[in-house]
């Protein structure tokens, strides 16, 4: 990898911890700002979809929490908690059958891993 690269996904990484840093302050607004600077930097970087579909989901903004979240579980497919995020808050928008089965396919993936 080079050090461009490099540094590049330090500074996204950087700036998800300040943005989870103030999630956890309760500032919804600043960590969303920042969770989409993370990801601008390295769209690559799961933690900071993560980050970003929970802040959005407190905030009452399901929508785009839902797009954070499937974009988590595309970058992490074999992520059960990935696909719990997912379900969780499209359970909270309503929309109980796309619920269910994130909840499934996280459910058999976590069994999966039990098993290895």
């Amino acid at each position: 990898m080079s050090d461009v690269l490099e540094e590049e996904k330090s500074r996204a990484k950087a700036t998800y911890k300040e943005a989870f840093a103030l999630f956890v302050k309760g500032e919804s607004e600043g960590a969303i700002a920042l969770y989409r600077e993370a990801i601008a930097v390295d769209r690559t970087l799961a933690i900071a979809w993560n980050g970003l579909s929970i802040a959005l989901a407190k905030q009452g903004n399901l929508g785009e929490a839902i797009i954070a979240a499937e974009k988590l579980v595309e970058l992490e497919p074999d992520d059960p908690l990935s696909h719990t995020n997912l379900s969780r808050i499209l359970m909270q928008k309503g929309l109980i059958p796309e619920a269910e089965d994130a909840r499934a396919k996280a459910m058999g993936l976590q069994m999966r891993m039990q098993k290895s």
